[in-house]
């Protein structure tokens, strides 16, 4: 997939203009809340034993402050209560505008 055209900190959202010409604007709640870090998903070791992911599953009020692109492939965030460690793909991004419910 390809990158989007535009990628901006908008308030605490996360505008983007795909390369389709789509846009879509995220909530900080709820990219956060859709982290693929292995802080908010888990990890599973090589006897397929899952670790981590229980944390908190709703972040009221986190915006989305930093952004950095990680090569043509995915965007790293930064949030307001410290969370930075989830890298997205373009196409986990998509998927996540696709499903929004804003």
């Amino acid at each position: 997939m390809r990158p989007p055209r535009d990628l901006q900190i908008v308030g605490s959202f996360l505008a983007i203009t795909w390369e389709d010409g789509r846009e879509s604007v995220l909530s900080g709640e709820y990219l956060r809340e859709h982290s693929p870090s292995a802080e908010n998903q888990g990890e599973v070791d090589i006897l397929g034993q899952r670790w981590g992911g229980d944390g908190p599953r709703r972040f009221p009020g986190v915006a989305v402050v930093g952004l950095e692109r990680i090569g043509n492939y995915a965007v790293n965030l930064e949030f307001d209560d410290g969370h930075r460690t989830g890298i997205y793909s373009w196409e986990y991004l998509r998927g996540l505008a696709d499903r929004s419910p804003a």
